[in-house]
Order: structure tokens, then C-alpha cells, then sequence
């Protein structure tokens, strides 16, 4: 190559430097050319774009994370509050603020008329029942957003001519995309009382039409019959006045004690 290069004709050389310029190095560029051709500069590089993809991905997964973190003391909760609920007050932690109660008859909603429910149950079942207390038979889930728990409220009437009863019924909780529960639905409910002191016709029977208690929603509630009372239909009315009363604020700790 070095024999051949000197021999070469001017005009080759000057072709040569035409078809393989001599680039110089950037940093000699004009400030202008240097920042148009900076890699850092660009608008929306490879490497933005999978960081955005990344932080999309990662956010994503904490939402998952926390909705399952949410489920799980979802259920916990509930399996732990609901057979205190006529002694001690709920662990409200797990509901939105706008959750929405509903039974055959009605719909509440908001946090302070969903605490003044239990607030009016702990007080009146305590007036009109010498014991009284909810056990829960059955925790599962439908679907990812959804708990359903079937439950038995068994209660010792005061009045001596009243025999002890059992009130079934299931609770379904919806959960939002963060685990937070935002209604409460009580349906498939059912009365049962011992054969020998089951009540006549026109009683708190005619309440609940229908087959035995299954896990299907398929229970509603009857007319009331206003000339018959009973300690369970005067527990449901006095939660009811204390509802439509103005005041949506229960007195704070109020535990009412449970006596024989």
C-alpha cells in the first residue's frame, strides 16, 4: 500500500476525500449542532419510553397488591366484627365513606347511617332480648369483588311468651379495584322458631314467604302486619326510627352491657 498511495495522481486523491470525507469530531460542532444531535436531548427516547412502560407496570402491580392486602383484612374483619356486632363496635377501616346498606326494604347510605345501624342494633337488641348474638356459618367469595357470609342471629326474647328464635340471613360485601368495601347487601333471609312454639298465621312468619334458606338470594321481605309485634319485628322497626331521625351521629363508645 505504501508503494502504491505515492504513485496515485492528484485527481484520485482529491476524488478519494470526495467520496470518503473526513468527519470532525463533534464536540468541535456549533453549540446548535451539538445540542440538536445529543442523544439526551431528544424529546422521547428508547430508553424514556421504557421507563414510562416500566413505571406504568410497576404501578399497576401496586394496586394489585394493595387490593389483595385489602381483601385479605377484608375478610378477617369481618369474621372477627360480625359475631361481636351486638357487643362492641365494627372495625369501619375496611369500608369506603360512601358505602351504600340495603336490605329487602331499604337502602341507606353513607358511613354514618351504615355506623348508626349497628349502633341502633347493639342498643335495642340488648332492650328487647335477654341474650342475643350473630354467629357466622359460611365465608366464600362469588368472584374476585365480592364476600359472602351467611349468618345466624339467634335471640332470647324478654317477654315471656315469646320463644327463642334463630334469623338467618346472608350479607354480600362488594369491593372496589382497591379492596374497599362499598356495599353491603342483606339478603335470603329466613325466621326460624322451635315446632312447638312456632307462631300462628298473621305472624312474624308472614314476614319471610318461601322454601327453606339456601345460599341463593332468593328470599324477600313480606307486608308487615301492623296489629302483630314481635321482639324481632320491634328490633327492625326500632332500627328503622333510629335511621330516619336527623341525627346520623351515634354517641361514641357505646357498648351497651350485656345483662340476664
Amino acid at each position: 500500500m505504501a508503494y502504491i498511495l505515492p504513485k496515485l495522481s492528484p485527481s484520485l486523491l482529491q476524488a478519494k476525500d470526495k467520496l470518503f470525507p473526513i468527519v470532525p469530531p463533534l464536540s468541535s460542532a456549533p453549540n446548535w449542532v451539538q445540542t440538536k444531535l445529543d442523544p439526551s436531548t431528544l424529546p422521547c427516547s428508547a430508553a424514556q419510553v421504557n421507563r414510562t412502560f416500566t413505571s406504568v407496570q410497576d404501578k399497576q402491580q401496586d394496586r394489585r397488591d394493595d387490593f389483595y392486602v385489602n381483601l385479605g383484612s377484608a375478610v378477617r374483619i369481618l369474621r372477627e366484627d360480625l359475631p361481636m356486632a351486638f357487643s362492641k363496635d365494627l372495625d369501619y377501616s375496611i369500608y369506603r365513606d360512601n358505602i351504600t346498606f340495603k336490605d329487602p326494604i331499604n337502602t341507606f347510605h353513607g358511613i354514618q347511617k351504615y355506623k348508626l345501624i349497628f349502633w341502633a342494633l347493639r342498643l335495642h337488641g340488648r332492650v328487647l332480648f335477654k341474650d342475643i348474638a350473630l354467629e357466622v356459618a359460611r365465608v366464600w367469595q362469588l368472584s374476585e369483588t365480592m364476600i359472602l357470609i351467611r349468618w345466624n342471629l339467634r335471640g332470647v326474647p324478654r317477654v315471656p311468651w315469646e320463644a327463642e328464635g334463630e334469623f338467618q340471613g346472608t350479607s354480600r360485601y362488594k369491593l372496589d379495584r382497591n379492596g374497599k368495601i362499598y356495599e353491603h347487601t342483606v339478603d335470603n333471609l329466613a325466621i326460624n322458631f322451635p315446632e312447638p312454639l312456632k307462631p300462628a298465621a298473621a305472624t312474624v312468619m308472614d314476614l319471610v314467604p318461601g322454601p327453606p334458606p339456601s345460599p341463593n338470594p332468593t328470599f324477600s321481605w313480606g307486608p308487615v302486619v301492623e296489629d302483630h309485634s314481635s321482639s324481632w319485628i320491634e328490633l327492625y322497626r326500632a332500627v328503622k326510627v333510629t335511621l330516619d331521625q336527623k341525627d346520623e351521629t351515634p354517641p361514641r363508645n357505646f357498648c351497651p352491657a350485656a345483662s340476664s
